[in-house]
């Protein structure tokens, strides 16, 4: 790697939401379909080249607020079938932000079996070209 790449490296950052639990109606079963459950959610947003890192200035920042208010939407906007589409509804909204590169989502069921502390999917995405 060369020294311009390196550096380049260097200066890329990465926001993240750890472990949002909501509550929200998600999956395929019936008794899913009838009684919402909880759902965690994490989120690591890693900035494109271009966006570096934003120092102190708060204007060129990747709002994680926002981030969650896109989330806390989704979950609300009514019934999801799938971990999966959960977490891809989620890069979507977070690809809206042009500063986004690489989006990696987790979303799991905290409730489907007693003895597994969660199941669900994780869902990697770079910025569509």
């Amino acid at each position: 790697m060369k020294a311009a790449e390196r550096g380049r490296e260097a200066q890329r950052y990465t926001v993240v939401v750890k472990g949002l639990v909501l509550i929200c109606s998600i999956g395929i079963r019936r008794a899913e379909r009838e009684r919402p459950q909880r759902v965690r959610i994490s989120v690591q947003l890693t900035a494109t080249e271009d966006a570096s890192w934003p120092g102190e200035d708060r204007r060129r920042v990747i709002n994680y607020e926002h981030v969650v208010a896109a989330i806390r939407k989704i979950a609300a906007a009514g019934h999801i079938d799938l971990c999966e589409g959960f977490a891809a509804r989620i890069c979507d909204a977070c690809f809206a932000d042009p500063r986004v590169g690489h989006i990696r989502v987790e979303v799991e069921k905290l409730d489907i079996f007693g003895d597994a502390e969660a199941v669900g999917a994780v869902l990697e995405r770079d910025r569509p070209v």
